[in-house]
């Protein structure tokens, strides 16, 4: 039975997944900190100093020793939450790997942020695509609500006995971290309830059952050992809807793999990761009600890739788009690669952009664009490629950025956008100019 509904309080992504690992309470949290993952170690170090939150907070020296010991942590039996963004991800990522080949169910909470370099602070994929092949599951957020929501779902699929490998709840770093919105938080007890006792099958402290944790492998068992892993992870699909029914029932929030959004009578489709969704759902509000028949698909599992769903959602469309808030240099973006593997064989267009890089904000504008774009097709039947100012051509049609500098900037939050002010690109040069002097000082010739 669902609980009463609480009255919404307005807190950032990062202080709601703070509140979700507070009323989680796990037993050990290794830290190293990192923008824009702060304001969620922060906020639940302060309500550890308050007495509100029980766990032993470690503090190492860096995110590659925070892995580490949450790996020691969580087989010794100590339920583990860690967090981190950007470079630490990288510098973790060789312990990732290890922590899904060793199943230890380690919940880290991700502030999306881009790779150096050059160093950025701000959002786009890359620090998760970075470990996608790591055997880690990967869930992404729309808006702190659903960051909230997937924290406190995260320990019970990453302990479920067909799983046992590591879960990254991903928010878009700033755009959800730092930006305040209405979350609704379940109440305490109904949390600790629904996450229930830590318990894994073979504690590294259980002395009566001695066990061997990481060995070595030897060709003749290390195929055999990833084919495990490659089971867990397919089986996180099942337990992500198992647990997503649990949680429906108590909070009243349902949540799926997949979030089809007005895909009913759709011919045209976007797919897209995160924050991105509730800008497009904007716009595809806005293309209905000019009479097109545009839907939006939004991955929220990333890791596993829901392909036979991802499938049968998109397979009546004539056309889909997807965008990717990261690139792999010299090949297809990750999104669309998942998603062209997921479409073989079947007789739709199919279109990949590339958005978004080191914070860039997409406009609703851009999306609209890329649609008119999607309709005017040269006669081979390929779509129109003109180059995207600051952008790229590539092997896949109308596969670029979105352009450099825009006059008015929307950010992407929840369900709407938020218009900030004005900027206009050349205001510098045009203040020159009227004050006579030159766009820049040139050195003299020697």
């Amino acid at each position: 039975m669902a609980t009463e509904a609480l009255r919404p309080r307005v807190m950032t992504g990062g202080e709601a997944v703070a509140e979700a690992m507070r009323q989680i309470d796990p037993d050990v949290v290794p830290v190293y900190p990192i923008t824009p993952q702060t304001p969620m170690i922060q906020g639940f170090a302060k309500f550890a100093v308050e007495g509100r939150a029980h766990g032993e907070i470690v503090n190492v020296e860096s995110e590659h020793s925070a892995m580490s010991a949450a790996i020691g942590s969580a087989l010794a039996g100590a339920r583990t939450i860690t967090a981190t963004s950007s470079q630490g991800l990288a510098l973790m990522a060789e312990v990732v790997y290890i922590a899904a080949s060793m199943r230890a169910p380690v919940v880290m909470a991700l502030g999306n942020r881009a790779l150096s370099g050059p160093i950025n602070i701000h959002c786009d994929h890359s620090d998760s695509m970075l470990v996608r092949d790591s055997g880690a599951i990967q869930l992404f957020a729309e808006n702190a609500q659903e960051a909230y929501d997937l924290m406190v779902m995260a320990p019970r699929i990453a302990e479920h006995p067909d799983v046992l490998l590591p879960v990254l709840v991903c928010q878009d770093g700033f755009t959800i971290t730092h930006s305040a919105e209405p979350v609704v938080l379940l109440e305490d007890g109904d949390v600790r309830a629904f996450v229930g006792e830590y318990r894994i099958p073979n504690p590294l402290l259980d002395l009566d059952r001695a066990t061997t944790q990481g060995p070595f492998a030897m060709p003749d068992y290390y195929f055999e050992l990833r084919h495990q892993q490659v089971a867990a992870i397919r089986a996180g699909l099942d337990a992500f809807d198992i647990l997503a029914e649990e949680f429906a029932e108590l909070s009243g929030r349902r949540y799926r793999a997949i979030e089809p959004y007005a895909l009913g009578d759709a011919e045209h489709a976007i797919v897209c990761l995160g924050s991105t969704g509730g800008t497009v759902k904007d716009v595809v509000d806005e293309l209905r009600e000019q009479g097109e028949r545009v839907g939006l698909l939004e991955i929220r599992s990333f890791r596993p890739f829901p392909h036979e769903r991802v499938r049968a959602a998109l397979q009546p469309l004539h056309a889909v788009s997807v965008l990717d808030r990261s690139d792999s240099i010299g090949a297809s973006p990750p999104l669309a690669a998942e998603t062209a593997a997921a479409l073989y064989g079947l007789d739709l267009e199919l279109g990949s952009h590339v958005y978004g890089l080191g914070g860039r904000d997409l406009h609703p504008e851009d999306i609209r664009r890329q649609d008119d774009r999607r309709q005017h097709r040269d006669p081979g039947g390929r779509r129109q490629c003109d180059r995207l100012p600051g952008g790229r051509d590539d092997t896949l049609p109308d596969h670029g950025l979105e352009r450099p500098v825009a006059a008015r900037r929307v950010r992407e939050r929840g369900r709407g956008c938020e218009r900030r002010r004005e900027r206009l690109p050349r205001a510098r040069e045009a203040r020159r100019a009227a004050a006579g002097r030159p766009d820049r000082l040139r050195r003299p010739r020697r």
